[in-house]
Formats: C-alpha cells, structure tokens, sequence
C-alpha cells in the first residue's frame, strides 16, 4: 500500500524515505498521531540569506528554560516537554488536541553553522534564532583577469 505522502519523483532527495520511516516509527512508539508528537511540532520557519539562517518557531506556553536547543554542523533540533494537564481521576476527556509530553525536532539546514555565532532569543513564545554561515563556507566571488 503506498504511503499518503508517496511520490513517484521522490528520487531527487535521497533522505525522503529516511524522513518518512522516522516519522513512522516516533508514531509508532509514541502510540499517538497528533500533530505534537508526530515529528512535525513545533511549527517553524525559516528564511535564509548569502551569510546566515534565522529560524522561528512557535512553542505557546513553554518558558525558555523548558527548551533544549543544539546545532551541530548542518543539523538544529529542538526539545522541550509541555506538562500533562492536571485532571482528576473522573474526567472525560471530550476533544484533546494540545497533549502534554515531550518533543523533539531535528531539522537538516542548507549549510553548515558557524555555533560560535548564534543568536537564540525567547518573545512571547515564539524562539527566533539566528545562525551565521561560517567564514570559509561562504561562497567567494572570484575575479576574472582578462588578457
């Protein structure tokens, strides 16, 4: 049976079958399908120039301390555990879209990160980073001599 997100034409990313199995097995053992727990939270964008990456992502509700954030070469990931709810024994839940527990996204960059020069700020649950190219990975302009 093909997967809903299959494509015929996936074979210019190599890493698209990789990225679909984990999302499979973190389901898997996670025994939920919610957006929270299925390796798409939290919500993110980013935007990129010639000299660095600025990435947002939105995590309502948590403080900065409950976020653990690493870069390491081409790769940013972020962690963090919302708190179950406080119920009682004798509640029913009728609609639970927000579930507590942890969360990790690993996300590939298009190049790698100088971690020296990061710029991480928490604002109104919103963490910006902002993450600058190394020297010698940036492209250089190179000039023609004519003869």
């Amino acid at each position: 049976m093909l997967q809903p997100n299959y494509s015929p034409f996936s074979f210019n990313d190599p890493f698209a079958d990789m990225r679909r199995l984990q999302g499979t097995m973190n389901r898997l053992f996670d025994g939920s399908r919610s957006a929270a727990r299925s390796g798409t939270y939290p919500f993110v964008n980013f935007w990129a120039g010639q000299d660095s990456i600025v990435m947002s992502a939105e995590l309502p509700g948590l403080a900065e301390q409950d976020i653990e954030l690493t870069v390491k070469d081409k790769m940013i990931s972020i962690r963090g555990t919302y708190p179950e709810p406080e119920t009682g024994d004798d509640v029913t839940w009728h609609r639970r879209e927000r579930p507590g527990g942890t969360f990790l996204r690993s996300i590939e960059l298009p190049f790698r990160i100088d971690t020296d020069h990061i710029d991480a700020r928490f604002e109104n649950g919103v963490l910006i980073v902002e993450m600058q190219r190394p020297e010698d990975d940036k492209p250089k302009k190179i000039q023609i001599k004519s003869s």
